[in-house]
């Protein structure tokens, strides 16, 4: 199906092109959300009537995009998840979760504008892009830790799933054992064959 692009989208076109893209894309995602109309004679004129319109939209959008970004960009935030001593979540954080952490932190951002690569699914810091425009995006960091204290040491550059690994051998490490498991083997198997 052929569209007129009414804003630019990434890896289709500008705004203004006309463009050939699958029939479920266009029903259900550029027509319905008002990114583009199907690219008839009469919609091609409707968008050159109004095309300095979608223009001066589109600049103020990313003019205010731009400031936002310039305040977000950068920011930490940090979530509190549960997760088991490898550093492992107890599912995953999504981009609903990453959106409410981001809102709460004084910015209005929809789950839709947070990008991420993968899942989230360990402690630690990443990256998580925020879509403000189509042309305007802030990378922020998250901190997906257990508690506030973990999540500081993280910050600091600590990796606390390793450190947690390593104070539980420690506690649980008896030299004691080792020895008399080690002394009592061939006690036992003097005594078969005897």
């Amino acid at each position: 199906m052929q569209v007129i692009l009414l804003q630019r989208i990434g890896r289709l076109g500008q705004m203004g092109d006309v463009v050939n893209v699958k029939d479920g894309y266009a029903r259900n995602y550029l027509l319905p959300q008002k990114k583009a109309l199907r690219a008839t004679e009469d919609n091609k004129k409707v968008f050159d009537s109004r095309r300095a319109q979608l223009e001066a939209d589109n600049l103020a959008h990313k003019s205010d995009a731009e400031a936002v970004s310039a305040k977000l960009n950068g920011q930490s935030f940090v979530l509190i998840r549960a997760a088991g001593d490898t550093g492992q979540l107890y599912g995953s954080v999504s981009t609903r979760d990453i959106a409410a952490v981001i809102t709460e932190g004084g910015f209005t951002v929809d789950r839709n504008q947070i990008v991420l690569d993968k899942p989230i699914k360990t402690l630690g810091l990443t990256k998580a892009t925020v879509q403000l425009h189509p042309e305007v995006a802030s990378t922020v960091t998250l901190n997906i830790a257990r508690s506030q204290d973990e999540a500081d040491k993280q910050a600091r550059g600590e990796n606390v799933a390793v450190v947690k690994d390593e104070a539980l051998e420690l506690e649980t490490f008896n030299p004691d054992a080792v020895f008399e498991e080690g002394s009592s083997a061939p006690a036992s198997q003097e005594d078969e064959s005897a």
